[in-house]
């Protein structure tokens, strides 16, 4: 049994931890500038973000690697740094773990290549598959737990990812798509598709992260349990909305509204609970004593799923037997 599997057969659900560069924007990163860099030249800085997070309650914490793939390395000519980036990522976060003394997971964070797959694009399945290979190298020998797709929009491109992991570590992986374009991806895959494709491929779990804030995702998440209640769903919401106020880019998620959020996607079906851009420790914190007080009352919102009426029908004569 793995480290996930254990935790998630103790809890009732389990809190991840927010975002990663809004962090280190606070704590000087310059408006794009490779965040990675920093597991090199700033490591207290990392290791301290990792920290804060564990001490506001979050039982998982994603490596700073989200950009740390050749393909958006090599927009500032650092793509033979994939490897070294990677596994300094995931030693920072192991060594907070391990000086927290807590049951924390360190997951690897496996961002988008920020290119489109072939044929639609120029980035060769193959290529893409080695990229990620080199990738999930680092992490898994710098002592990640499981291994974080994240943010993806194309499922060729989770594909590819989850071929090169496979290719080099047997350690369970994750994957979140984002569906900011209409409640669907990018790419125009729904959260029903994305759930019936990635169920296909042995993962640990599946969900929504990023997008447009809290009610996106909890659509999106009311979709997938509504789809099937049997599998482990993640939700990582951003903290609202940005906006530049005054020449700086805010979220209109506060702590207070992410705490709602999190009691609503739980009982719309989410087991892994965290946020992602615009988030801070003082989200999760809020979070966390939110999950705490509030009891589960798990729902199936079935409108949520566009299916056909011969689906759902034999939905409803399941239930009266």
């Amino acid at each position: 049994m793995s480290k996930l599997q254990q935790l998630l057969a103790e809890h009732d659900y389990l809190l991840a931890d927010g975002g990663m560069g809004t962090m280190l924007m606070g704590l000087g990163l310059e408006q794009g500038d490779p965040p990675e860099t920093w597991n090199e030249i700033h490591t207290d800085r990392i290791q301290g973000v990792h920290e804060a997070y564990i001490e506001a309650g979050a039982q998982i914490i994603l490596t700073n690697t989200f950009g740390g793939t050749r393909f958006r390395l090599k927009l500032h000519r650092l793509q033979d740094k994939a490897y070294d980036y990677n596994k300094a990522g995931a030693q920072l976060a192991r060594a907070a773990v391990d000086e927290s003394g807590k049951n924390v997971i360190v997951a690897g964070s496996i961002g988008p290549s920020g290119e489109i797959m072939a044929p639609v694009g120029d980035l060769l399945f193959e290529d893409a598959v080695e990229g990620f290979a080199e990738q999930a190298k680092g992490l898994a020998d710098g002592g990640a737990d499981i291994l974080w797709i994240e943010t993806m929009s194309d499922l060729l491109e989770v594909e590819a990812a989850i071929t090169g992991i496979r290719q080099v570590t047997d350690l369970p992986i994750v994957s979140t798509m984002t569906f900011d374009t209409n409640g669907n991806t990018m790419m125009g895959i729904t959260p029903m598709k994305a759930l019936n494709e990635l169920s296909k491929m042995n993962l640990a779990a599946i969900g929504g992260n990023c997008g447009n804030g809290p009610e996106e995702i909890e659509g999106v998440i009311q979709k997938m349990y509504a789809t099937n209640q049997n599998l482990t769903l993640v939700a990582k919401s951003n903290a609202g909305i940005p906006e530049y106020i005054n020449g700086h880019l805010h979220y209109n998620g506060t702590p207070e509204v992410m705490a709602e959020y999190a009691v609503k996607v739980r009982n719309f079906g989410a087991s892994i609970i965290g946020a992602c851009c615009g988030s801070s420790p003082e989200h999760i914190k809020m979070m966390r004593q939110a999950l705490e007080i509030n009891p589960i009352n798990r729902v199936v919102i079935e409108t949520a799923v566009e299916t056909a009426a011969p689906q759902k029908e034999r939905r409803r004569r399941r239930r009266r037997g």
